[in-house]
């Protein structure tokens, strides 16, 4: 049986990163993330602290210098991005545009 996810706090970097998550934002676009956490560690915090079943795919990719490394793309299956906006995660996503305004 699956935990329900928890909403981390919203002004945190796993808030950050669970908004644009639950958005349509495209995650190249997002703030970059302050500080030394990897945004893997604030996903795997994310999947087994919060119990947000995010979904990943990595495939090769180009750096800026050209040599040959991989992205990952991660995702919240649609479902569930419904059901958490539909239970609190509306509420929850205004509070963290509120806050950050102030």
């Amino acid at each position: 049986m699956s935990k329900t996810p928890k909403f981390p706090g919203p002004l945190t970097a796993r808030g950050a990163v669970l908004a644009v998550l639950l958005s349509d934002a495209d995650q190249t676009g997002a703030e970059p993330l302050q500080g030394r956490t990897s945004l893997a560690a604030i996903i795997k915090t994310l999947k087994r602290k919060y119990h947000w079943p995010i979904e990943s795919s990595s495939f090769p990719s180009n750096a800026g210098d050209g040599r040959a490394t991989w992205a990952t793309v991660y995702i919240l299956p649609a479902p569930v991005v419904e059901r958490a906006l539909n239970n609190g995660g509306r509420a929850w996503l205004e509070r963290r545009a509120g806050a950050g305004r102030g």
